[in-house]
Order: structure tokens, then C-alpha cells, then sequence
């Protein structure tokens, strides 16, 4: 087999002269100054960042390109610098194969065997080309050449080109599924139903919560002056919230409950409105407030406007039964739940993306966050619906929600019936490492520590040691049980119809 090897290599060695000496032979002008400069242009990958930078300026398929190709070519020049130019020592050409003119100064002083160049040029144009083939083709004269300057500039004999190209060509199809392009969102679909029209906020009872993260003191005087014939009523913190909205759904002449505030308040809110049979009309405002979003009251002026032409819809709503205190007495508790509820380090990956995702937007935010959280973080052992693991998130959302990955960010359906269930397990071999990588490559969504499924009843046992229970934001300590069940479109909700 050496013997093999070696006249394998003579072989190899023979053709590369061979062809050397074509190149040799062609005659000087300005082409070799402009594969002199082609070639320096792709040293560090520069010339790839800069044509990645000018794709991703056009959102879509372009940009979905950009992002492969860097992958790619990140991924072929790990492998062709730090794996095979130690595996495969070689000496570069040497001055006398090529004129003086010709050849590169100064030389790399790195193994010959594979070019690097010629691997993150063909891994950048193959994996642009796998996403979107025109750019792909466009490209591919560019590697093409940046990968012939390499021979033509004495820095690389003819096969180590060739073999870093295979690299590049490998590297492209090996990392086709990561950061996969997300299938577009389903359309918004309401379950119309009719509302009282309150124009001016005639028959509104509006509950303000002073600790939203927004609230300032002009919010009410706005709601007030949007709403003039309502009744608002600010609560402060030495108050009672829950009192105040009752109280608020009782007012004389009440015929529409609405809140401003977190995520929190408005599953508060919620429960007083099913309870008292009134519409809720969600206002703009809190910290978080996910619900006013998915109910198309995302704005102020969205919310008027469907308030003012009694425009409503449906919604399911989650009932939360809570088990906390000591084995032998425990406490029972029901809650209302109109977003999500989470066990683990759900919470904290949340509270990271949501301050990341200004400055690095939602995607970037949400894989830094998951290494943040996961890197230092431990998993917890629960029982779900009978079955034992160790989890790091155990995610249920109140409908179906989208993307199908670890970050949910958008329910178009506000009444489908479903529980979202999501788990990322510790139960398989190398879990933490499983993790990282998934998040990484953007593969969450289909590796084997992800689980999704959709229930209408989950029921999650804590065993010895109680847990952390988030339900709308609101963190719960000390919960030994929790089970999650569905009213069916129990909530009457305004939103304002597409025109």
C-alpha cells in the first residue's frame, strides 16, 4: 500500500509539474497583474465578507445566500488550515518554475497542500448557489479565478488547488441545512364575532398598571384623550391590582373591559373579562405585552379604531392549576393564561434575547442567548405527562406558534384549540454539547433534543424539588405541579379587521 502511495504521489507530483510549465510558458501582460490582485483581494476571505455584505443588502434569498456562504467557507477554511495543512505537509513551488514577474512575493510559508483560497472560494460560490443558483453562477467565475491565481502566481501547485476546492465544494454541501430558510408564517385567521362600538370610549373601563415598563405620567391623559367617555382608572403600586380590575369590570355602565400594561396584567385582565362575560380590548404598552401584538392592537390607533367599530374576534384561553406548599397541605391555584408558560431556563433565554435583540436583531439575539443561557446553565429532572427527563425548557404556548424552533415569536391563529408544547431534553449522551452545536448550525428545530408536540391537557410533576414556574411573564417558586388545559374561544377580544 506505501509503495502505492508513493508512485501515487510521484504521479501527482509529475502533472503538477507538467502543468506548471504551461503556465510557465504563457506570455507576460496585464493579466498577471490582475491575478496577482484577484488573488491578494481573497486573502482572509475578504473579497467573500465584501460580496456577502452587498448581498445581504437585498432581504430575502440574497440574503439567505450571504449567510450560507459564509458558513460554508467558514466551515472549509477550519478544516483546510487547521486539519489538513498539518496532515499534509508540502513544499510550495519554487522560484524557478515561474518568471520572476509572476510570481508571488512574498510566498506563503504555510503547507501547499490544499489551498485555502481555492477551498473558501468554491465553498462561498457553491453554498451562495445552493440557496439562490443565479448569484451562484455569478460567483462562480470569480472562484474559479481566484482559484486558477493560485497556480498562476506560483503560491500553489495545480492539485492543491484542486483538492481545496473539493473541500470548498464539501464544506458548501455539508452545511445546506444549517440555518435552514424558516417555511413562511400561515396567514392570520380570526373567528369573527360582534362587540359593542364605543366611540369615544363610551361603556370602557380602561385599568392602567403604573408599573408597565412604558407608563409614564402622560399615558393616561393620551388614553384619556383618545377615550374621552371612558373610564380609566390608574393603579398604583400600594394598590391591589386584581381588586382594581374587578372592580373596573363591575363599573356602572360598563360594557367592554379594557387594560394597558404587561403581559401579566392582561391575562389578569382576562380572567375578570371571561368571568363578567365582557369584550377586552387590549391596549399598547408594558414591558411586554405579546397578546396586543397577535391581536392586531399593536398601536394605539389600531386599537381606537377596532374599539370605535366593534370589531372582535375570539380567543382560546389557557387555564394554569398550580400545586405549591408541602405534600401533605397543598395550595391550589388557577391562573389564566393567554401567551405562554415555561419550566427551566426559559426565562432567562427570553430576558437575554430581549435585550440583545435591539443592537443584533431577533435571530443573532436569539443564538447568542442561547449559548449565554445553556453554556452555564443546568438542566431540571420533571415528569411530563408520566414520562421522566431532564430538561432544559419545557415551553407550553396557548395556540400554535411560529417559527416551529426554540424562539416562538408569532401565533397567527388565536383559537385553534392547541397547546404548544416544546421541550429541549438532557436526556441523550453528550447533552450540553448536542445543544451548543444545534444552536450554532441553527439545527434546533430538528435535532434530537428538541421535542414538539401539540396537546390540549400537559401535565408537569417537579418529583422532590419544587420548580420555577413562569406563566405570562409572572414567575411563580415552590410550584411541585402545574397542568395546563383549554377553554375554548372563552375570550371575546377586539381587533381590527383587514380592509
Amino acid at each position: 500500500m506505501q509503495s502505492t502511495w508513493r508512485g501515487s504521489h510521484r504521479w501527482i507530483s509529475r502533472l503538477d509539474r507538467y502543468l506548471v510549465r504551461h503556465v510557465s510558458d504563457l506570455p507576460g501582460g496585464n493579466h498577471d497583474a490582475f491575478f496577482r490582485r484577484l488573488s491578494a483581494s481573497a486573502n482572509h476571505g475578504k473579497l467573500w465578507i465584501a460580496a456577502a455584505a452587498a448581498m445581504a443588502a437585498f432581504p430575502g434569498r440574497p440574503r439567505r445566500a450571504a449567510l450560507h456562504g459564509l458558513i460554508a467557507q467558514a466551515v472549509a477554511s477550519a478544516v483546510t488550515n487547521v486539519v489538513f495543512k498539518t496532515l499534509l505537509p508540502r513544499a510550495r513551488p519554487l522560484p524557478e518554475h515561474l518568471p520572476v514577474f509572476r510570481f508571488v512575493h512574498p510566498q506563503p510559508t504555510s503547507s501547499s497542500m490544499p489551498s485555502g483560497h481555492s477551498a473558501s472560494a468554491v465553498a462561498f460560490a457553491v453554498g451562495a448557489g445552493l440557496v439562490q443558483p443565479v448569484i451562484g453562477a455569478a460567483l462562480a467565475p470569480v472562484a474559479a479565478g481566484v482559484a486558477y491565481s493560485r497556480v498562476h502566481t506560483g503560491a500553489h501547485w495545480p492539485s492543491d488547488v484542486f483538492f481545496g476546492s473539493a473541500l470548498g465544494a464539501c464544506a458548501a454541501l455539508l452545511t445546506r441545512t444549517w440555518w435552514p430558510v424558516r417555511p413562511p408564517f400561515p396567514d392570520v385567521a380570526r373567528t369573527w364575532t360582534t362587540a359593542p362600538e364605543l366611540p369615544g370610549g363610551l361603556g370602557l373601563s380602561i385599568v392602567v398598571n403604573t408599573l408597565g415598563g412604558s407608563f409614564t405620567e402622560e399615558t393616561a391623559t393620551a388614553l384619556q384623550g383618545v377615550f374621552p367617555d371612558a373610564h380609566i382608572n390608574s393603579v398604583h403600586p400600594d394598590q391591589d391590582l386584581l381588586r382594581e380590575i374587578r372592580h373596573a369590570a363591575e363599573h356602572p355602565g360598563t360594557r367592554a373591559l379594557g387594560v394597558w400594561g404587561g403581559d401579566g396584567t392582561v391575562g389578569a385582565a382576562a380572567a375578570a373579562a371571561v368571568e363578567h362575560s365582557l369584550p377586552l380590548l387590549v391596549l399598547p404598552g408594558g414591558t411586554l405585552n405579546h397578546f396586543a401584538r397577535d391581536a392586531g392592537t399593536g398601536s394605539l390607533k389600531e386599537a381606537v379604531a377596532a374599539a370605535s367599530k366593534g370589531e372582535a374576534a375570539l380567543a382560546d384561553v389557557g387555564i394554569v392549576t398550580v400545586e405549591r406548599g408541602l405534600a401533605g397541605s397543598p395550595e391550589m391555584a388557577q391562573l389564566t393564561m393567554l401567551n405562554t408558560s415555561s419550566v427551566g431556563l426559559y426565562p432567562n433565554f427570553v430576558r437575554r434575547r430581549e435585550q440583545l435583540q435591539p443592537a443584533l436583531g431577533k435571530p443573532l439575539a436569539g443564538v447568542v442567548a442561547m449559548f449565554r443561557t445553556f453554556a452555564a446553565g443546568t438542566p431540571s429532572t420533571l415528569t411530563i405527562d408520566g414520562r421522566r427527563h431532564k430538561v432544559w425548557i419545557a415551553y407550553v404556548g396557548r395556540g400554535r406558534y411560529y417559527p416551529r424552533d426554540h424562539a416562538p415569536l408569532f401565533r397567527p391563529v388565536m383559537d385553534d384549540g392547541v397547546l404548544d408544547v416544546r421541550m429541549i431534553t438532557a436526556d441523550e449522551s453528550f447533552a450540553r454539547l448536542r445543544l451548543l452545536w444545534s444552536v450554532l448550525t441553527g439545527t434546533v428545530a430538528t435535532s434530537r433534543i428538541t421535542h414538539l408536540s401539540e396537546a390540549t391537557r400537559v401535565r408537569i410533576d417537579a418529583g422532590g424539588s419544587p420548580m420555577a414556574l413562569a406563566v405570562d411573564g409572572e414567575a411563580l417558586a415552590g410550584v411541585r405541579s402545574v397542568e395546563y388545559t383549554v377553554r375554548r374561544r372563552a375570550l371575546a377580544y377586539y381587533s381590527p379587521q383587514p380592509r
